[in-house]
């Protein structure tokens, strides 16, 4: 039976990386899938999925107004059996969005699965997140650490300067050089004024 899932993590997990290691597997087992990609990232260039690692794949961009139900009933209209739905920067999807992924679980009976953030830089959920945890069937959390060694669960947005950013709007497209994966006692004392961060070479400094 196809089942909904939700990978969650703080940025720099290897949400990317296992999504395109999932889609690999299936396709040596002459498995088709189908990449959604939303098209407001556009690090690597539009509709490019792309790892920290350097492995890469084509997606199907999507916008927030897009019937996902109706992008794969095309895809399968247009290349023929569909295995797998996977989702890339699932935090982006609509409510809407998160809805049409159960559609495509429950009524075409493709597996979805999607990987995303949880939480903001702010501690607060996305849309997407926060209804893909309400209705994935499999929650998994791929884990990564903090600079003090505890696990990472929270992400702080950092300036030019590596300075935190306390406020400003939820999205902002960027990689290293914009976001930290912290433990929640380092966001706590970051959030609070009681603790500053910053991003040198790869070194975090509080």
């Amino acid at each position: 039976m196809a089942k909904l899932y939700f990978y969650y993590s703080a940025m720099n997990a290897g949400k990317t990386t296992t999504l395109l290691q999932s889609a690999h597997n299936y396709h040596e087992r002459g498995m088709r899938t189908l990449i959604f990609t939303p098209r407001l990232d556009d690090r690597y260039g539009q509709g490019v999925v792309a790892s920290r690692i350097g492995l890469k794949a084509e997606g199907r961009i999507f916008t927030r107004d897009d019937d996902l139900v109706r992008l794969a009933q095309d895809d399968i209209g247009a290349n023929g059996a569909l295995h797998c739905v996977l989702v890339d920067e699932a935090q982006f999807l609509s409510k809407a969005q998160v809805w049409q992924l159960t559609e495509i679980v429950d009524r075409l009976n493709i597996p979805v699965l999607s990987y995303g953030l949880r939480t903001d830089f702010r501690g607060e959920l996305f849309d997407g997140s926060q209804y893909l945890l309400a209705w994935a069937d499999n929650l998994v959390e791929i884990k990564t650490i903090c600079h003090t060694g505890r696990k990472a669960t929270m992400v702080v947005r950092v300036d030019e300067h590596g300075h935190a950013v306390v406020d400003g709007p939820q999205v902002e497209i960027g990689g290293n050089d914009r976001y930290v994966s912290v433990s929640r006692g380092e966001f706590k004392k970051i959030m609070t004024g009681e603790g500053r961060i910053e991003a040198k070479q790869g070194t975090l400094l509080l």
